[in-house]
């Protein structure tokens, strides 16, 4: 039995625990259970090491790429995808396929929602605790204002927010699915047409006040339109899929100790 912050050894390369140690922090988890981070974390590497590995005994030389501006990729993360682009080779989607997976939720690919909506923004930095607490009693005291009297919106809006939709009492518009961010369009389809939302809605900018004022869900789109983006969706997967069990089968012919890999 091996113990749980020990170091990890891959066909004979050692992963010291300082590497492991480092890694976990890439890897969160409750704090009342470290153990899950250092497992994560050492799981991760112990595939590494042997995709690493893979691409050493098949005699890639590291042909490094740029993946964003300014950042191109290390040696090791060239090996690691020219590797799998040398051992990752799945099957094409078939028209049937691409019909099938239309057939089985075709509301799944529908045009955008579109939204008409007015909030009001409470600014707040991430992490300026301070900010939030007090954006907090400002928003919850507005938001009294709002329930007492909807009317007042405009004014209130025109007065307390930080948003250029001030102007025009917090409406913005026509907006569609995707326009704004996360947190924001989830509080607008758990509204009905009409309604505030019952507390502020945090996000990466701050607290809002929510209103909807008509929402309008897209249609389903005809087969034709979508079958790209289908097809786009399943050569992922496909991918996915293939990449998996090629690391399975690294997994399942590798002598692995200090972690518990599966093979599946």
């Amino acid at each position: 039995m091996t113990s749980l912050f020990s170091e990890v050894v891959v066909n004979g390369e050692t992963i010291p625990t300082k590497v492991i140690a480092s890694e976990a922090q890439n890897h969160p988890t409750p704090k009342s259970k470290p153990g899950q981070a250092w497992t994560a974390a050492a799981r991760a590497l112990a595939i590494r090491a042997l995709l690493l590995q893979e691409a050493r005994r098949r005699g890639l030389a590291p042909d490094p790429q740029e993946v964003a501006e300014g950042r191109v990729e290390t040696d090791d993360e060239a090996l690691i995808r020219q590797v799998l682009d040398a051992a990752v080779d799945p099957a094409a989607p078939r028209e049937a396929d691409l019909r099938a997976a239309y057939d089985a939720s075709p509301e799944r690919w529908r045009a955008p929602t579109l939204y008409e909506a007015a909030h009001i923004l409470f600014p707040v930095r991430p992490g300026d605790a301070a900010a939030l607490a007090k954006a907090r009693i400002e928003a919850a005291a507005v938001l009294t204002e709002v329930r007492r009297d909807p009317r007042a919106f405009d004014r209130l809006a025109r007065e307390h927010s930080a948003c250029s939709s001030r102007d025009a009492g917090g409406r913005l518009g026509q907006l569609i699915s995707g326009d704004t961010v996360p947190e924001f369009e989830a509080a607008l389809d758990a509204l009905a047409e009409g309604a505030i939302a019952p507390e502020p809605v945090a996000s990466r900018y701050g607290l809002h006040i929510i209103r909807l004022d008509a929402r309008a869900e897209g249609a389903v789109l005809p087969f034709e339109a979508v079958a790209p983006r289908i097809r786009d969706m399943l050569e992922k997967v496909a991918w996915a899929k293939a990449a998996r069990n090629f690391t399975a089968t690294l997994v399942s012919d590798a002598e692995v100790t200090g972690v518990t890999l599966v093979a599946a």
